[in-house]
């Protein structure tokens, strides 16, 4: 059940936010084989003087996609999932690869609660290990 947070500066993330949904979205789905109908994503647009990073390496366009996941996907489908995320993401929202920062963080499935049950006891209806 890959959640995304999204992170960057309110004046440049919030104008693309919808773009930057999308193309996150279609990412995961394709590099995980996962149903694009569930998305979870949430936004995180910071003040500027909230949100620190190396401004001689980035513009004020950085953001910070992290991604948590169950555990069990090989390391090519995470490389992959990295990939697209770099191809899609600029193409949607200008945003240059420079100014992406991608982290994917992988949990046992016993470490989740998904809809009331514990996730490594919910019956899912996509695979993990791809």
């Amino acid at each position: 059940m890959p959640q995304a947070k999204i992170y960057g500066i309110r004046e440049h993330l919030v104008p693309v936010r919808a773009a930057l949904s999308e193309a996150v979205n279609e990412s995961i789905s394709q590099a995980f084989n996962f149903p694009r109908e569930r998305k979870l994503q949430r936004f995180f647009p910071m003040d500027a003087e909230d949100f620190f990073y190396p401004s001689h390496e980035r513009s004020e366009r950085y953001v910070i996609i992290e991604i948590e996941t169950f555990e069990g996907r090989s390391k090519d489908t995470l490389k992959e999932l990295v990939r697209q995320i770099y191809q899609r993401v600029p193409e949607a929202t200008g945003i240059e690869p420079r100014d992406i920062d991608v982290i994917v963080s992988e949990q046992p499935r016993h470490a989740w609660g998904l809809m009331g049950e514990n996730g490594d006891e919910i019956k899912l209806t996509y695979r993990v290990e791809v």
